[in-house]
Parts: structure tokens; C-alpha cells; sequence
């Protein structure tokens, strides 16, 4: 995989991981937060995106002017490999369905990307991912010099994030107990649990799925759903059976109230998947033992889910109601950094200036 040297790609990985005392202030657990929306896509997906391109490019299998990539997305990885490709110069195709925002869309084609939307679902499963992929292997299949990374079946996808948990293992300043990650291709929880096993770490892993997803129920109740980002209508193939030690399915309003509440409470504006992870921990946080670490995987930042998440018009229309997160307690910690200036610093400061 390219790694470091000159350009943004350079700047992939490497996101902070961050302790929140204020989403759970009473509450007898550690919670930390990997902030995958500092990558400079702004998702845990550029990892997979450079990961997935890197080394066909250094070897020169995929050619500037003449390759084309084409993959199925709902967003994220859409914009991750339209910034590789961007910068490398390759032509990049990005199938998507109604599901994928607008904004979204508009920053695969700020970034060059061609975009086509598939508009009719899937008969069998009515869903749309299939038909995207239906559409993806049409294109392989016609375009000329055309290359489908699939993220869905491929091993770098998930080798991408055994980095993420390195990353994770090595700044925490004790051990882990609990990691709460999302599940759609099954990339992140793959890669991450290839890196526990592989060190031997005592770590409780949980898949939070959408309601209505296959990854982890061979037959799920055909649910509606609004927001991407989470769970799959067919199960990938890098998920494998010891995947995770649990699974917690969430549906698109536990996704609006997790997104909110992390508002509220941590000042962080992250995406759905992210609002799935922090609901899946709250209804856990009763049965997790006293003292536990727990690290939450958050994919994404908030500002693509604006007219969504984070409107309340859609929000009410769609649901019937907008939910309020829990009212700021009132004891909250003022963890403010020792070396925050001071006002008569500050002070001194403007009459220096």
C-alpha cells in the first residue's frame, strides 16, 4: 500500500482517539472514541480506498488515462476512492441508489468522480445493493480498462484496518475491554479482529447491524430504511462466522438520537453509523462490568447528514417526532486543557498585538 510522502493521501490514518467523559458522565465504564472523520475524505473508508488502489498503482496496473475504477457505494468509500483517483489521475465510476445524499454525490463530483444512480431496487431482496453490484459488473464488463475493487470481497479492505487497530491499541493507556464498531462491509470489524486474535487481546468485540440487515441474520424482517452507511441486504463475503462475540441491531431513529446526544453532550458532529454505535452502547452500558474500557468506532463526520440527521423538518416528517438527547447534567466535568490562556492572557496578548 502507498503509505507516507508528499500529498493529502499522506495524511490517511493516524486519527485521534479521544476519552468522552460527558456522553456517559454517571455511568461506571471508560468510553473513548476513534474519530475517523479527521481522514481527509472525512471516513474510516479512506483507509480501505488507498489501501484497496495503493499498491495496483505503484506496480502499474492500474494507468493513468487508461484504468478505470468502478465500485458500488453509499457514500463514504464513494468519496474515499474518488479522492485516490483524483489524485492519481484515474477515471473513477461510483454507482449509487435515492439512499446517497446530495452532498455526497456533489463531493464525488467535485473530485472528478462520474456518478450513476441505480433507481430501481433489487426484485428479489428489495434492496438496492444488489442491483448496484448488478450495475458495477455490467460496467466491468463493458468499459474499457475497467478494475472493481470491491470492497465487499476484498482481503486489503479488511487488512486496511488492522492499522486502525493498532492504532487504537496503542494509544489507549490501558487495556481494552470492549470495541463497539459498525458493520456494512464488514471491513473495519474484519481487520479489527484479525489484529485481536493475532496479539491474543482480551477484547469483547460488537457489531452494530441496521435492523433489516443480512451480515449477521440469515433471515431479517424486511425494514424500510432511510440512512446508509450500516448493515448490507446480502452478507458480505469477509464476514466470517467468529466476526463478533456479539451484535446489536439499531434502526434509523436510534441512529438520529445517538447522532444527537453526541452532539449535545460531546460537541463531536459525526454521521449515522456513528449515532448507531453510541445508541448500541447506551443499551449495553447496564451489562457491561464496572471499570470496563470500551472504545466506539465512529466513521464519520456529521456535516453530510445536515438535511437529514440534524434537520429537524426531516427528522419530524419521517419519524413523527424529533428526540431530544438527555438534558446536560449538571455536574459536568471542565476538563479544560492546563494550558488554556487565560483572560488577563489574552488580555495581554491583543495589547502585544
Amino acid at each position: 500500500m502507498l503509505t507516507g510522502g508528499p500529498g493529502i493521501l499522506s495524511t490517511i490514518g493516524a486519527t485521534p482517539l479521544v476519552e468522552l467523559v460527558r456522553l456517559f458522565p454517571d455511568s461506571p465504564i471508560r468510553v473513548y472514541a476513534k474519530l475517523e472523520g479527521f481522514n481527509p475524505a472525512g471516513s474510516i473508508k479512506d483507509r480501505p480506498a488507498l489501501s484497496m488502489l495503493g499498491d495496483l498503482i505503484r506496480t502499474g496496473d492500474l494507468v493513468p488515462g487508461e484504468s478505470v475504477v468502478v465500485e458500488s457505494s453509499s457514500g463514504n468509500l464513494g468519496i474515499g476512492l474518488a479522492q485516490v483517483c483524483r489524485y492519481y489521475g484515474l477515471r473513477f465510476i461510483c454507482v449509487v441508489d435515492p439512499r446517497a445524499n446530495k452532498q455526497n454525490i456533489g463531493i464525488m463530483r467535485a473530485l472528478g468522480a462520474e456518478v450513476e444512480m441505480v433507481t430501481e431496487p433489487d426484485r428479489e431482496s428489495g434492496d438496492y445493493l444488489p442491483a448496484r453490484v448488478a450495475r458495477v459488473r455490467d460496467l466491468t464488463l463493458t468499459v474499457p480498462g475497467a478494475y472493481w475493487p470491491n470492497q465487499y470481497g476484498n482481503s486489503l479492505n479488511a487488512l486496511a484496518h488492522r492499522t486502525t487497530m493498532r492504532e487504537i491499541d496503542e494509544a489507549l493507556p490501558g487495556s481494552l475491554d470492549y470495541l463497539i464498531c459498525s458493520a456494512s462491509s464488514c471491513g473495519t470489524l474484519r481487520g479489527c479482529a484479525d489484529y485481536i486474535r493475532a496479539h491474543r487481546l482480551p477484547v469483547e468485540i460488537v457489531a452494530v447491524d441496521a435492523l433489516g440487515s443480512a451480515i449477521f441474520d440469515p433471515s431479517p424482517p424486511r425494514v424500510s430504511r432511510l440512512l446508509p452507511g450500516h448493515g448490507a441486504s446480502t452478507r458480505p463475503p469477509l464476514h466470517t462466522p467468529d466476526l463478533a462475540d456479539s451484535v446489536v441491531h439499531v434502526g434509523d431513529l436510534d441512529c438520529v438520537t445517538g447522532c444527537r446526544r453526541l452532539a449535545a453532550t460531546e460537541a463531536i458532529l459525526a454521521g449515522g453509523s456513528s449515532g448507531a454505535v453510541v445508541s448500541a452502547l447506551d443499551g449495553l452500558s447496564h451489562v457491561i462490568p464496572d471499570g470496563s474500557t470500551c472504545v466506539m468506532v465512529l466513521p464519520d463526520r456529521g456535516e453530510r447528514y445536515l438535511s437529514t440527521i440534524y434537520n429537524d423538518a426531516w427528522v419530524a416528517e419521517n419519524f413523527g417526532r424529533v428526540p431530544r438527547p438527555h438534558d446536560l447534567p449538571a455536574n459536568l466535568p471542565t476538563d479544560l486543557p492546563a494550558d488554556l490562556p487565560t483572560v488577563s492572557t489574552m488580555e495581554k496578548i491583543s495589547c502585544s498585538s
